[in-house]
């Protein structure tokens, strides 16, 4: 079946099965940065924001985000000029591995999209789904209340 949508502001028709997970139809058209980790929801490392709110894309099917908007870590910041957000998680020291930090990323921008002076309370809520074997999570929570910080005005 061929699906509409919206993908990091570029309106796109892609392919795919009726049962498949957006993760996957993320992945297969080059769009990497969305990992796969539990395939049930509970981890965090397939995270994009759908019309604006976090969401699991390995427990959303592809049919279902036809004709929404998807955001992936793709679309924010890049090497050459990283978001704010990223910019934190780095001068934080909140990545190792970085397997789990494109969803957190995520994570941190939709809320902050929401609530652009969130309490640390707030933060810890909002990446409890996200599972981080490496640093956990005092390094990220840190990383997103800098980042808030920081972006204070911007619109």
């Amino acid at each position: 079946m061929k699906i509409e949508l919206r993908v990091n502001d570029r309106d796109v028709s892609w392919d795919c099965e009726p049962h498949e997970f957006l993760t996957e139809v993320l992945r297969r058209n080059g769009l990497t940065g969305t990992k796969r980790g539990c395939e049930s929801g509970d981890c965090g490392a397939c995270a994009v924001m759908l019309d604006g709110r976090e969401a699991p894309s390995c427990i959303v099917l592809a049919a279902q985000a036809a004709g929404h908007e998807i955001t992936t870590i793709e679309s924010i910041g890049s090497f050459e000029a990283p978001h704010a957000i990223q910019e934190a998680f780095v001068d934080r020291t909140a990545i190792q591995c970085g397997y789990c930090t494109p969803g957190m990323v995520i994570a941190a921008k939709a809320l902050i999209d929401r609530n652009p002076a969130p309490s640390e309370r707030e933060v810890r809520r909002h990446l409890a789904g996200h599972v981080c074997r490496c640093t956990g999570h005092v390094k990220p929570v840190a990383a997103v209340l800098e980042a808030a910080r920081g972006m204070e005005g911007e619109s």
